[in-house]
């Protein structure tokens, strides 16, 4: 290799071991203002404004927003076919979406585990259903507190870890739960849960979202959504396989969902952080290198807040509405079947496997055509059609309550579907895992004595079985609660707002490829020149066929061509 190429290569070797800093200190700085100036716009935008005006605009808003316009249509006729979104995803983000799917599954299993085993767990530990249904509660009124530790966690120091770190907790309390022998031991247990399982959420959807591309998010947001439906399912399917056919019953479940737990952890660990946040650390790392100035986490946090309360308060006031929703359809399901209908074990767990087929088509379909049709206007629709419903969900006692109970939970789900994505929307872009967890667990908060006041207003309602026992008229309650739910979810997603298709980037990235060609072909340039001088007239070292190849090599590797690179500018 002649001179040239020697230091031509020397060059490229030098920039290439840099190139996580192709953009300058200079660069950088030049643009500092440009980014404060739009997180500024961002946060001003989300800061709330009470004048008369922004409010009479808001008020007529909420009509003429709710159905897309006719140029969004046109726009946004495209997503109608998923595929093509679908196909942007790449083979480690599909990873990382079913990882996340499966997290969230087996938080459901283990919720619905207790739920499905209520009669069971009331013998075992020699109390009375409603006092079974407490420890329900304790786990949704403690989820909370997960989700403000691990959400912090997840903002500050990535997706990955914690989530990874939690699921393993979960793994080990799922074992000790099999040898809980008294009822304040199960209502400790039960807290432990509450507090574990509230931190999953937040993670899992931050880690399947973070890099999802905008045509796909509707669709990812259903589907990993209805890893909640799922894992009901799985709990039902589990309960018949294996709580009905050992004497361990719901401690068996406990310890084969131990062992998948464990499975889940290790793909997390096997897993990178998103790109999001790796960029935003790289920007951190570079921005602490070269001593530019940037805030603190504690400070993003309280900036945040003083932007986004309001925000933040009606996304906890949705949620309290789809946590009464849910909770308030499935909890007691399976008692409504087998008490007041008097279904058999195997009759309830084919009802219970129809209702949650239903709620997954319904998530992942409404999830979709949220990109379509709105995330607002998705969820109504869902709360008009579900409240029609209501009667053949629960007071038809023949197997067309299959059907009922299907298309109701198809409702239901379809407008949780939407949920993941519309609170990523809405959310501070610096703290979606804490906001979005946090939102969720504290509407579950709010709904987590949904069983008991069913339970408890079911004992104004006694009747006699089919089987001649006194039981409680569980279908009257659940009906005139999820009537008055569906209204309440449909109001307050009628006056709040919608974020659609919003950025998920605290700021713009810098394009280092495209500024590594860049300060690459100048170096090159200058290299050129150099010998040029001492070179013959008719450039006899620039026409050596050995040097061609280095040029050619690395602009291959930066996505360009030789003759791209040697053509750009700075």
């Amino acid at each position: 290799m002649s001179d040239l190429g020697l230091e031509r290569q020397k060059t490229v070797n030098s920039i290439g071991s840099n190139i996580d800093r192709a953009v300058t200190v200079l660069s950088v700085k030049q643009d500092e203002q440009t980014i404060k100036e739009y997180q500024d716009k961002i946060y001003a935008s989300a800061k709330p404004n009470f004048s008369s005006k922004a409010i009479k605009n808001y008020i007529i808003t909420r009509f003429t927003d709710l159905k897309p316009s006719k140029e969004t249509i046109e726009a946004n006729k495209r997503l109608l076919n998923p595929l093509p979104g679908l196909r942007q995803i790449g083979r480690q983000q599909w990873c990382m979406i079913l990882v996340a799917f499966w997290s969230w599954s087996w938080d459901a299993y283990d919720f619905f585990t207790i739920s499905l085993s209520v009669t069971q767990l009331a013998k075992d530990l020699d109390q009375d259903v409603k006092n079974i249904t407490w420890g329900i509660t304790l786990v949704l009124m403690l989820r909370s507190v997960g989700a403000l530790i691990f959400g912090y966690l997840g903002d500050r120091y990535g997706r990955r870890g914690p989530l990874a770190i939690n699921m393993f907790l979960v793994c080990i309390l799922k074992i000790g739960t099999g040898f809980v022998k008294t009822y304040p031991q199960f209502l400790g247990v039960r807290a432990l849960f509450g507090i574990l399982l509230g931190g999953v959420y937040g993670n899992a959807t931050a880690l399947a979202l973070d890099d999802c591309p905008v045509d796909a998010r509707g669709i990812i947001s259903g589907f990993v959504q209805q890893g909640y439906a799922f894992g009901y399912l799985l709990a039902v399917v589990f309960k018949r396989a294996i709580g009905d056919n050992t004497h361990y019953h719901w401690k068996a479940m406990y310890w084969f969902g131990a062992g998948i737990c464990f499975l889940i952890v290790v793909a997390i660990l096997l897993l990178p952080d998103t790109k999001a946040y790796q960029r935003q650390k790289e920007i951190n790392r570079f921005n602490k290198e070269h001593n530019i100035q940037q805030l603190s986490f504690g400070q993003k946090a309280v900036r945040a807040w003083k932007s986004y309360w309001l925000m933040i308060i009606y996304m906890v006031l949705l949620m309290s509405g789809f946590n009464f929703m849910s909770h308030g359809s499935q909890d007691l399901y399976p008692t409504l079947l087998t008490v007041r209908y008097d279904f058999s074990n195997d009759r309830s767990t084919v009802t219970n496997c129809v209702a949650n087929l239903g709620a997954f088509a319904g998530g992942i379909f409404v999830g979709h055509m949220s990109n379509f049709t709105g995330r607002r206007l998705s969820i109504m629709a869902c709360c008009v059609v579900g409240g029609a419903l209501i009667y053949p969900w629960a007071f038809v006692s023949t197997s067309a309550i299959n059907a009922g109970a299907f298309f109701l939970q198809f409702c239901v789900q379809g407008a949780w579907g939407v949920i993941p994505v519309h609170l990523s929307e809405l959310s501070p872009p610096s703290f979606r895992s804490f906001v979005v967890g946090v939102s969720y667990q504290l509407g579950n908060l709010v709904s987590s004595a949904s069983s008991t006041i069913e339970t408890t207003i079911g004992e104004r309602f006694p009747m006699i079985s089919p089987s001649g026992e006194s039981i409680y008229d569980y279908a009257k309650v659940m009906a005139i609660f999820m009537g008055a739910v569906f209204a309440f979810v449909l109001l307050v997603t009628f006056v709040g707002p919608e974020n659609m298709n919003a950025s998920f980037e605290m700021v713009e990235g810098y394009d280092d490829d495209q500024d590594l060609q860049r300060m690459l072909t100048d170096e090159m340039q200058k290299v050129d020149v150099h010998h040029d001088e001492e070179a013959d007239p008719n450039g006899s070292l620039r026409g050596e066929s050995d040097e061609k190849p280095v040029i050619a090599a690395e602009a291959e590797v930066r996505g360009g061509s030789s003759e791209s690179a040697s053509n750009s500018k700075l």
